[in-house]
């Protein structure tokens, strides 16, 4: 059972003890149910105290009967807080750390709370387009009153216990020990004669609770305008202010219920166990020793170089920085401390804090400083002899043991790590730019790259809060080599018919953040270009559209040359048609002899979405990714697809690969159909009616 039940001079302690976050599992809510009981044929038992072991009260729901019958099984959360509610002994939630979803609704049902600062206090499930199943939206808002409540459950978003402190929310706040303190607290009440509180019995106070809701419900259309669950969020609240808690716990059952089967939570349910299963490898057990990484060497302080070094000393890591040239060295340093004082004057950091992570980056001009470095990642120039002169001088100069990775974004790592003596040591750790906001990490497992080397920076990315992705070792990786893919049908589209600001746009209302060509402008086209040539060697038979040279031979590579596919303004990032632009695309048609046509947005939409699909179908059958749900994370966290949709092969399964193999044969029946050739795997599974996350 995942809970202790003991008694301490007349007040029985229920413990929630289901490691690591006490989740609501079948064998917890039954051991919660049967101390319960066991208290109320107690005589000795005066009052319960109900607390959790370890990190936390409660974090909620069990995530790993999620999907399960256990999920469902009596008792059911509902039940557990119905027999908390009716306990005729007052029962005390002694609450510390955690307190969220589940967690959260089971504290509300107690007749008192008690809390420790510190705690963290939410309901989250929005955030899983769901809302609250347990009578959250009906307690909170009595709790706390119609306004704090709503805006907590609504977003999601987590408030610390002692922020909440004064409120009808605890009835005491904790300073020394938490449980010796609830012991005390429930002996006085458990003195008094019942019947005790029942937080739904309360009223909700608010002198304009319509018009509040109104207003509520205005703010959630402007900003969740993709996501149902916040406007579902507030009809529950709605209807328990103005029905009364069962009719409003009734409309909070039907929200739930329908919630659940909608595509958004689907996907950003997806998105949250796909996160987690992401730090999982096949074949590197959990319990894999790791390396002790105290120490982070960065070579090149540039854009890249000084945002990777931004995470490491964001936490507490020190950071030894190289460049090659004094004046490089300082113009990284002062674009570093740039960062820092932006974020400093959004009040989301400290002078002293800025001061401080300064101090733990040390910079240097010779390779030698690098010597005790654990982890050393360069972020050079990308090509391959540059790479071979740092990785040739790192053999020299690292210590036995350290971690060598590059951040390269799409060369043959193999051959990176054959530069060294101990390619062991060898692993991909591809940034994305900016390095100190950009979520993913995508992490390369060369041929050689030992087990404890994939532990080791598995658990760095956790601690710089990442999200990490491994990836075989082929030309792009996962996203790149899929983004490839995405962009020539882009490019195609251009000399068929469309101009950038079309795609960009059909592409952007399907909820991507930005198109291919403003993505292109944003990044450089001159970045595509140096890949484009070096494929026209390695690979002559993959044909391009020449469109893309033409811009980049007239030297248009986006901002930071004022122009690309579109025309900018100084000091102004929006995009401008270019008209120009748009006449050399309809006369490169015209010299290839394509009569342009009108292209739809759905199909553009289609040939974008399912040209990243049909690669992600090879990139599996290839073993580079694992599963489908590493490649939909690896979209979702680092190249804006969007989040409700759940990454593009959670969406080819909700479109069913049926009709994604139908549209690629047709499309592969058009001009520069040669372009297409449809991955074995979506072709088997539309047959056997499968998806990539059955």
């Amino acid at each position: 059972m995942a809970v202790d039940y003991t008694t301490h001079d007349g007040i029985a302690v229920i413990t929630l003890n289901n490691p690591p976050v006490n989740g609501l599992g079948l064998s917890t809510r039954m051991g919660i149910v049967e101390g319960i009981d066991r208290a109320q044929h107690d005589p000795a038992v005066k009052a319960i105290v109900l607390t959790g072991a370890g990190k936390a009260f409660s974090g909620g729901a069990d995530i790993t009967e999620f999907n399960t019958p256990k999920a469902f099984q009596e008792p059911t959360l509902a039940t557990v807080i119905k027999a908390v509610e009716g306990s005729a002994k007052p029962v005390v939630a002694a609450i510390h750390s955690v307190a969220m979803g589940g967690g959260l609704e089971l504290a509300l049902g107690a007749h008192y709370r008690v809390a420790a600062p510190g705690a963290q206090i939410a309901l989250p499930e929005v955030k899983l387009g769901i809302l609250p199943g347990a009578g959250g939206t009906q307690r909170l808002p009595r709790a706390l009153g119609l306004e704090a409540a709503l805006n907590m459950i609504v977003s999601g978003t987590p408030v610390m216990s002692e922020k909440l402190a004064g409120t009808p929310m605890f009835d005491q706040m904790v300073e020394g020990n938490l449980l010796e303190d609830a012991l005390a607290f429930a002996r006085k009440v458990g003195a008094q004669s019942g019947p005790h509180p029942k937080i739904r019995d309360r009223n909700i106070g608010h002198p304009n609770a319509a018009g509040f809701i109104q207003f509520a419900r205005n703010s959630v259309a402007g900003v969740a305008k993709q996501y149902p669950a916040p406007h579902k969020c507030i009809d529950a609240i709605e209807a328990g202010v103005l029905k009364g808690f069962d009719h409003g716990v009734k409309v909070e059952r039907e929200c739930f219920l329908a919630l659940v089967q909608t595509p958004e939570s689907k996907a950003l349910r997806h998105a949250f166990f796909g996160e987690r299963a992401a730090s999982k490898i096949p074949d590197v057990p959990s319990d894999t020793p790791a390396r002790n990484i105290d120490k982070v060497g960065v070579i090149g302080a540039g854009t890249m170089g000084g945002g990777i070094a931004m995470n490491f000393v964001n936490a507490g890591l020190p950071v030894t920085l190289l460049e090659m040239k004094q004046d490089a060295l300082e113009r990284g340093l002062a674009t570093i401390r740039k960062n820092y004082e932006a974020t400093v004057k959004k009040g989301k950091l400290t002078m002293e804090a800025l001061e401080q992570r300064m101090s733990l980056i040390t910079p240097t001009l010779t390779y030698e400083a690098l010597g005790d470095a654990d982890l050393i990642i360069e972020a050079v120039y990308e090509e391959l002899g540059v790479k071979e002169q740092v990785f040739t001088r790192l053999d020299e100069v690292a210590k036995p043991g350290a971690i060598l990775a590059s951040n390269t974004s799409t060369l043959d790592l193999n051959k990176i790590a054959a530069f060294t003596k101990r390619p062991q040591d060898v692993v991909g750790m591809h940034f994305f730019s900016p390095a100190n906001v950009m979520k993913l990490l995508e992490v390369v497992r060369g041929k050689d790259t030992a087990k404890d080397v994939l532990a080791t920076v598995m658990q760095v990315a956790k601690k710089i809060r990442k999200t990490a992705v491994v990836s075989g070792v082929c030309d792009g990786f996962i996203g790149n080599r899929m983004v490839e893919q995405y962009v020539r049908q882009a490019l195609f589209m251009l000399e068929e018919g469309a101009l950038p600001a079309q795609v960009d746009k059909a592409i952007e209302k399907f909820g991507f953040a930005m198109g291919p060509f403003r993505m292109s402008d944003l990044a450089g086209n001159d970045i595509g270009w140096a890949i484009r040539k070096r494929r026209y060697q390695e690979e002559p038979h993959m044909r391009y559209s020449k469109i893309a040279d033409r811009l980049c031979e007239a030297g248009r590579f986006g901002q930071k040359t004022g122009g690309g596919w579109y025309d900018y303004k100084a000091g102004d990032r929006n995009a401008y048609p270019s008209k120009p632009i748009d006449e050399m695309i309809v006369a490169h048609s015209k010299e290839l002899g394509i009569e342009r046509r009108k292209i739809s947005d759905d199909e553009i939409v289609e040939r974008l979405v399912f040209a990243l699909v049909n690669e992600g179908a090879k990139i599996l059958e290839e073993g580079i990714a694992s599963k489908a749900s590493d490649i939909d994370m690896v979209y979702l966290t680092g190249y804006g697809f969007p989040l409700w949709r759940g990454g593009p092969m959670l969406y080819a399964d909700s479109v069913g690969l049926y009709n994604v193999e139908r549209a690629i044969r047709r499309y592969a029946a058009q001009p520069n159909g040669d372009a297409w050739q449809i991955a074995a795997g979506i072709v088997e599974r539309a047959a056997q009616g499968r998806g990539f996350n059955s």
